[in-house]
């Protein structure tokens, strides 16, 4: 794939995922539940992780249902992390993609619901009743998802976060804690896309580790914008962190240092994919600039 060719590429993609969780994520649930999760999961969001599988699939010249059906189920796992971050009793924010989080547009009990209600979608998306879907490959991308989700994933990683409030930790342990709470669902795109096609193990060892440096440098940019940009830009609320007193890369190594590494863990990508001999992993690599150059 060209440079040039990247951005209608990522258009007609990012239309299919669309198309695809307006199908899922039913408007007529019980109690205006519906409402709640639509409001959570559609019309906003970069949709980072959805196209990261679907370009991991198409590296691997995958299934396209399968990975069609990743990118659905990995986008209602972040959002419903999402719902569950903003809350009171977590970051207790009021502004996510640039509207009024679902906690306070519907109240707390709704949103509660609504994450949970979206993490039990996700794994009912990978496991369609018709045979479109091999049962291996079902069972497989749960796995990946679910292990990418809970204590050894996000979960675990929140679990770390919110202990650690007003404390200063190390690298290591900071570093640790953004592989689970971001990262990890990050490198799950990744895996969920090239597990729909055939990988050698070179080439799934070498995703691996594209998809553990594109979910680093995500939060390390992540905390750069949280320091550098407007609310307004971000779509949620601006220097949180800092006002919270949480560990950030900015506040371990400084924003010159925090950009520094961003721009390690680019290539730190980029030399992944060199490794991993896919042809067709360009969209992977163009992915992997614009986390690294994003604004917002």
């Amino acid at each position: 794939m060209n440079p040039g060719d990247f951005d209608p590429w990522m258009r007609s993609e990012l239309q299919a995922v669309e198309a695809a969780l307006e199908l899922h994520v039913r408007a007529d649930a019980p109690a205006d539940l519906g409402e709640a999760m639509r409001y959570g999961v559609l019309d906003g969001g970069k949709r980072l992780r959805p196209l990261l599988v679907l370009a991991a699939a198409q590296a691997v010249d995958g299934h396209r249902e399968a990975a069609l059906r990743a990118a659905c189920a990995v986008e209602l796992i972040h959002a419903y992390s999402l719902i569950h971050d903003d809350m009171p009793c977590m970051d207790n924010d009021v502004l996510r993609r640039g509207k009024p989080t679902v906690h306070v547009r519907y109240g707390e009990a709704a949103a509660m619901l609504a994450g949970d209600a979206m993490q039990a979608l996700a794994f009912e998306v990978l496991t369609p009743e018709d045979d479109v879907v091999s049962p291996a490959l079902q069972a497989r991308l749960v796995r990946l998802l679910s292990r990418a989700a809970g204590v050894q994933g996000m979960a675990g990683g929140q679990a770390i976060d919110l202990a650690n409030v007003g404390r200063q930790l190390d690298e290591a342990t900071l570093q640790d804690m953004h592989r689970r709470k971001t990262g990890a669902l990050l490198q799950a795109s990744v895996l969920m896309g090239a597990a729909c096609g055939n990988t050698t193990p070179a080439a799934w060892q070498a995703l691996e580790a594209y998809g553990a440096a594109i979910g680093l440098a995500f939060q390390v940019v992540d905390d750069i914008l949280d320091v550098t940009q407007a609310s307004e830009t971000l779509g949620k609320t601006a220097g949180k962190d800092a006002y919270a007193n949480k560990p950030t890369y900015v506040s371990l190594l400084g924003l010159d240092g925090a950009r520094a590494r961003a721009l390690a863990l680019h290539e730190a990508a980029h030399a992944a994919l060199r490794a991993c001999e896919l042809p067709g992993a360009s969209a992977l690599a163009l992915l992997a600039d614009r986390v690294v150059e994003r604004q917002s």
